[in-house]
C-alpha cells in the first residue's frame, strides 16, 4: 500500500512530541469507573440523540450479543446486560460471535457483526441485524443477513460511517494469503456493499506482525476537517496494539494514496499501569457533549496460558482522548486510564 510518506513523518514526529511534552489537559479530567465491563472485549459505545448510552462487546463465550444502557458512561459499569440475539445451535451464524457494533441509521437500528457456521468455526464473515424499536434493548431483532463481499474471505470487525452523505464500511478480511487488511467500500444501504473494495492498509512495520499479522478493529471519528481510523494489530496477547490511519475529509477515500498511516502504534501495553494487549477500540462523546472519549479493552496481566483467543479476561475500560495543538488525537501512551 502506497501512503503520503512525508506525512507519515511528520505526523509520528507531531504525535511523539506532544507524548513527551505532554498536553494541556482539562481542568477537571473525567473520571471512569474502570473497568466498565468484566470479560467483555470488542467494546462499542453509542450515544443516542437522548443521550442514552449503548455498551455492545464481545461475550467471552463467543455465542450471544448483549446491550447495556444507562444514562451515563459509568453507569455501564452497573447496567443489566440484556440478551438480545443468540448463535444458533447449527448452520449459519452458529459459532464465533465477534465484535458487535451498534449503530442508529435513517431511524433504525443496525448490528453488524461477525459470525461463522457452527460447523466450521473459522469460516467467519459478517452479518447483520436490525430492529424498528426505538429502545434497542427491547424489541425484535431481524436477520437481514452476510454482508457480501467480492473476496468472500475470512470477513470481521465491520464499522460504518458516513462522510459528506456517502455511507462507507471498514471492515478487516484477508488481504493476502497469510494477513489481514482494513478495506472500504461505499455502502448501498446498511447490509450491501458497492463499488470498488479497496485495501487502506496491511501489516507492513514490526509491531503488526507479533504472532499474527493482522490489521483489525477500525474505529472512525470525524475531527479537525479528517477522518480518522484507529485500528488494532497483531496478536491479542500483550503485543495488541492500536494504530492510526487519516485521510483528508474531501479527498477521495477509495484512494489508497488519500490515507495517511504512522509507523508506530499509538497505544500499546504499559507494564507501569498493568495494561496490556489494548486494542479494538472505539469512541464516543462524553455527557458534556464535547469530550472525545475512547473505549477500548485490555488485560491487566501479561502471561497468559494456552491460546490468548480463549482468554476471557479483556475488560471494557474508558478514557478521556486528548488532542494536539495541529489536531491530531493523543492517546497518551504514557497516562494511566
Amino acid at each position: 500500500m502506497k501512503v503520503k510518506q512525508t506525512w507519515r513523518l511528520l505526523a509520528f514526529l507531531l504525535v511523539a512530541s506532544s507524548w513527551v511534552a505532554g498536553c494541556s489537559q482539562p481542568a477537571e479530567e473525567i473520571k471512569f469507573n474502570n473497568p466498565l465491563a468484566l470479560q467483555r472485549a470488542d467494546p462499542w459505545v453509542h450515544k443516542a440523540e437522548d443521550g442514552t448510552y449503548y455498551l455492545i462487546a464481545t461475550a467471552p463465550e463467543y455465542d450471544r450479543i448483549e446491550i447495556r444502557k444507562a444514562n451515563t458512561i459509568n453507569g455501564l459499569a452497573t447496567a443489566e446486560a440484556k440478551v438480545i440475539w443468540r448463535k444458533h445451535e447449527s448452520g449459519p451464524m452458529g459459532n464465533h460471535i465477534w465484535a458487535p457494533e451498534l449503530h442508529r441509521i435513517d431511524g433504525k437500528w443496525y448490528i453488524h457483526f461477525a459470525a461463522a457456521p457452527a460447523e466450521d468455526r473459522w469460516k467467519i464473515r459478517m452479518h447483520v441485524l436490525s430492529s424498528e424499536s426505538d429502545d434497542p434493548t427491547t424489541g425484535e431483532w431481524v436477520e437481514e443477513g452476510q454482508i457480501q463481499t467480492q473476496r468472500d474471505d475470512f470477513a470481521l470487525d465491520a464499522t460504518t460511517f458516513e462522510v459528506e452523505g456517502e455511507r462507507y464500511l471498514i471492515w478487516a478480511e484477508r488481504a493476502q494469503p497469510h494477513n489481514t487488511g482494513l478495506i472500504i467500500a461505499k455502502m448501498k444501504d446498511p447490509i450491501t456493499l458497492e463499488g470498488p473494495e479497496v485495501v487502506i492498509t496491511e501489516p507492513e512495520y514490526e509491531w503488526e506482525k507479533h504472532k499474527y499479522q493482522v490489521n483489525e478493529g477500525a474505529a472512525v471519528l470525524k475531527r479537525n476537517g479528517k477522518v480518522f481510523v484507529s485500528f488494532s494489530a497483531s496478536a491479542t496477547d500483550a503485543n495488541y496494539a492500536i494504530g492510526l490511519l487519516w485521510a483528508e475529509i474531501g479527498d477521495d477515500l477509495l484512494d489508497p494514496a488519500s490515507w495517511n498511516k504512522l509507523p508506530e502504534p499509538v497505544f500499546y501495553s504499559n507494564e507501569e499501569f498493568n495494561r496490556y494487549g489494548p486494542g479494538h477500540n472505539s469512541f464516543t462523546v462524553a455527557e458534556d457533549g464535547k469530550t472525545d472519549v475512547m473505549i477500548y479493552h485490555a488485560r491487566d496481566y501479561k502471561e497468559i496460558e494456552g491460546e490468548s483467543l480463549y482468554d476471557p479476561n479483556r475488560h471494557t475500560r474508558a478514557r478521556v482522548l486528548h488532542w494536539t495543538e495541529d489536531g491530531m488525537p493523543d492517546f497518551r501512551q504514557g497516562i494511566d486510564d
